[in-house]
């Protein structure tokens, strides 16, 4: 078991590694956010399954909020200029 790799503590870490991880955190909270504000803002037949299953999904980090923007939404039949 000494071959295991040791979780090295904040304090260990080399600047730009800390700057990444605070940069990857903000990425995933910002996601996240996007996703459930839409979810919230969307009516419900614009949306591919439940609100509440999208949700919950959403907290999966990365993956939930991408998944939503992806599959989540329908996609809405484009409107064209009536100005051209």
């Amino acid at each position: 078991m000494s071959d295991m790799k040791q979780k090295k503590k904040w304090s260990e870490l080399s600047g730009p590694a800390k700057v990444g991880s605070v940069l990857m955190g903000l990425i995933q909270v910002g996601l996240l956010v996007a996703a459930l504000v839409d979810i919230y803002r969307r009516p419900a037949a614009e949306i591919n399954g439940s609100k509440a299953m999208w949700t919950g999904l959403a907290f999966i980090n990365y993956v939930g909020p991408i998944a939503y923007f992806i599959k989540g939404r329908k996609q809405l039949p484009a409107v064209e200029d009536s100005l051209s």
